[in-house]
């Protein structure tokens, strides 16, 4: 006889389909090829005659003018997916702090002070830069930003015979930099805050941090409480991408009686420990092929004007300022605050990494892309004059750091397989 028809091959082949799925999104070579598509095609349609097509979709206004969310398309990219992105960032975060490499204190001592190191230089060179421009210093922000995904994909493709300890570095060092930029967004780019709605904000945050606490799962209660935080929290003029860090924030990541998700592992599916790792993995698929990508597909399009508009955008010093800052502030940033806080008893760098390994991850980190493009907006304004070269400054800075980083990380990697082989 036939066995059950769940076992059949026609049955099984959407499971097999999403495990496949699922497994090349969490790739990190997957994840950075997408973004670097995108990006590709955004710059594309912004420089053909499809620049029409693509600015009428862009700013096209949809949603309830009731509820103050009648938002372009670009800013439902912005406000709305980058918080989906924010929540896997708040959820990979916590289980960081609970019960990941940022729990012991002492080893995470270091990568924490080079996020901060990373953070405070390129933002101190790019006012140096910009502050003879009127109006330019309210971008300083925009250098500081680390790109998880195009971070973590460069060393994929580059490292594979570098210390598995870099990876953690570099990782550890990009969500506590998006820690910093979601704080910096949340403190210096909120502008008339309407406190009732951030307290009316507090009601379904909590709600849903209860339902998660007691282990509960179900998405059709979870969501409608994310959406209704999110959407007062954009009422209440702090931008709405804080919600999904708060959101995430609140999900348990220890494991428990109530709280512990697991899934069998007879059909090859993982085991996970905590809410935190469940959702991490499931809403993490979504930010990897849509949230990220529309988001750089409709933040990316900056029509250059040829050679002339590219000579007048390298001339402003809001573009040479995040240049230098993404590829010179970074490295240096991460790579001085590491080498001197390495002379300290508290401050330990993981044995098997080199000082060179930590050179090719801070000129990496400059790749600040997606954060940096929604700090650009916020501070110039979408479709700027300004905002467009800060486009033009992320694009090149992002570009030219990852290069320099990749040639020093492959260089490295080359020597430690031909080292192995020996």
């Amino acid at each position: 006889m036939p066995g059950p028809l769940t076992d059949t091959p026609l049955r099984r082949m959407p499971h097999e389909m999403w495990r496949g799925v699922r497994a090349s999104a969490r790739s990190d070579a997957f994840g950075g090829s997408l973004l670097l598509v995108a990006t590709l095609l955004a710059l594309l349609m912004a420089n053909t005659p499809a620049v029409d097509l693509y600015e009428s979709v862009r700013d096209t206004t949809v949603g309830p003018v009731a509820l103050h969310l009648d938002l372009t398309i670009g800013q439902w990219a912005a406000d709305g997916l980058l918080a989906i992105f924010f929540f896997v960032v708040g959820l990979e975060l916590k289980e960081e702090l609970v019960a990941g490499s940022l729990r012991d204190p002492r080893r995470a001592a270091m990568p924490i002070a080079a996020a901060a190191g990373g953070v405070v230089v390129p933002a101190l060179i790019y006012v140096a830069i910009a502050r003879s421009s009127e109006g330019a210093l309210q971008g300083w922000a925009i250098p500081t930003a680390t790109d998880i995904a195009f971070a973590v994909a460069v060393l994929a493709v580059v490292g594979r015979f570098l210390p598995p300890a870099l990876r953690i570095f570099l990782l550890t060092l990009a969500i506590v930099d998006d820690l910093i930029a979601i704080t910096i967004i949340a403190v210096a780019y909120t502008q008339g805050l309407h406190l009732q709605w951030l307290l009316l904000a507090l009601v379904p945050l909590a709600l849903f941090g209860l339902l998660t606490q007691r282990g509960v799962r179900t998405w059709w209660l979870l969501l409608p409480l994310g959406v209704a935080t999110w959407a007062l929290v954009h009422a209440s003029g702090i931008h709405a991408t804080v919600a999904g860090v708060l959101l995430g924030f609140t999900v348990p990541a220890i494991a428990s009686t109530r709280a512990r998700v697991q899934t069998g592992t007879e059909d090859g599916e993982p085991v996970y420990d905590s809410l935190t790792a469940h959702l991490a993995d499931q809403w993490g698929v979504f930010s990897t092929l849509v949230a990220v990508p529309v988001f750089a597909f409709f933040a990316a399009g900056v029509a250059v004007g040829g050679v002339e508009g590219l000579r007048s955008a390298l001339g402003d010093p809001i573009t040479l300022g995040i240049i230098v800052g993404l590829v010179l502030g970074k490295p240096v940033g991460i790579v001085g605050t590491s080498l001197l806080l390495s002379r300290l008893p508290s401050f330990a760098l993981d044995p098997s990494l080199r000082w060179g390994d930590l050179v090719g991850a801070g000129f990496v980190a400059g790749v600040g892309f997606t954060v940096s493009l929604l700090v650009g907006e916020l501070a110039f304004g979408a479709s700027s004059v300004a905002d467009e070269h800060v486009k033009i400054g992320v694009l090149l800075g992002s570009f030219t750091a990852a290069v320099i980083g990749g040639t020093i990380l492959s260089t490295r990697s080359r020597r430690a397989r031909t080292a192995q082989a020996g």
